[in-house]
């Protein structure tokens, strides 16, 4: 099974990509790799794993060369048994994405279905939906990249000396980061020591959500004054450069 290990991180294959090409769970492909005979897999799924490495029997991955041309053909195989059942669980549409980008996609939809299949791990929904936060903001706060980048290198999945972004702040974001969580995972850090300065943290978001309702609250205001003024009731397709034009017209009185 060390041979096989080797092989599939050779060739490039994920755990996950594998596990759709199976039609397994995730943490089902790691089970089968534990086990110490590949005869002991489920027949199905051996005689899948068999045509995908194009092998007739478990004694034949020993003696697998990786070319250019074995991997190009294993990757072929691959994709096409993953294919159909991505765009069949998905139903997204992927025009408009580059083959990379549907791979990814896909990858990630198995994933995040996986993650919140799982009825026992309650926590597993509030992660997903922590990272459907985090990738709203993306565009906004630039750190929420370097944090993704941080966790992919300290994980092994990404060289730890690579930089997709702006590479002298994503180098010290890491350097602080990597400080703060040696200091954490070394019981340096105790929710004493630091109970001051996350009550800082705590008034400072409490304070910028103040500032974005009293925003929300001084726009709905205007909206209605401009109405009002307008004698109409509501926005509509019909009225809506009207309306805002009113809302603009109000806003520079008060300036």
């Amino acid at each position: 099974m060390r041979k096989l290990n080797e092989l599939f991180q050779e060739l490039g294959i994920s755990k996950v990509r594998l596990a759709k090409y199976l039609g397994v769970s995730r943490q089902m492909v790691y089970n089968y790799l534990e086990l110490n005979d590949i005869n002991k897999w489920p027949k199905e799924k051996k005689l899948l794993l068999f045509k995908l490495l194009d092998v007739s029997d478990a004694k034949d991955i020993n003696d697998i060369k990786v070319t250019t041309d074995y991997l190009m053909s294993v990757e072929g195989r691959l994709n096409q048994g993953v294919k159909s059942s991505s765009e069949l669980e998905t139903g997204f549409d992927f025009k408009g994405l580059n083959k990379e980008s549907q791979i990814l996609l896909s990858d990630i939809t198995y994933l995040l279905k996986e993650k919140l299949s799982d009825e026992s791990k309650e926590e597993n929904y509030y992660a997903v939906l922590y990272l459907y936060h985090l990738l709203q903001s993306l565009d906004n706060v630039p750190e929420i990249k370097y944090i993704f980048g941080y966790m992919s290198k300290t994980t092994g999945f990404t060289n730890p000396e690579e930089y997709k972004f702006q590479e002298d702040k994503q180098f010290i974001f890491e350097g602080i980061l990597y400080s703060a969580l040696t200091l954490y995972n070394n019981g340096g850090a105790s929710r004493s020591k630091l109970a001051e300065s996350h009550k800082r943290f705590v008034q400072e978001i409490e304070q910028k959500n103040e500032e974005k309702l009293s925003r929300t609250q001084q726009l709905n205001t205007i909206k209605i004054q401009a109405l009002k003024e307008l004698g109409y009731t509501e926005i509509n397709e019909t009225n809506a450069a009207d309306v805002f034009e009113k809302i603009a017209e109000i806003q520079s009185r008060k300036v």
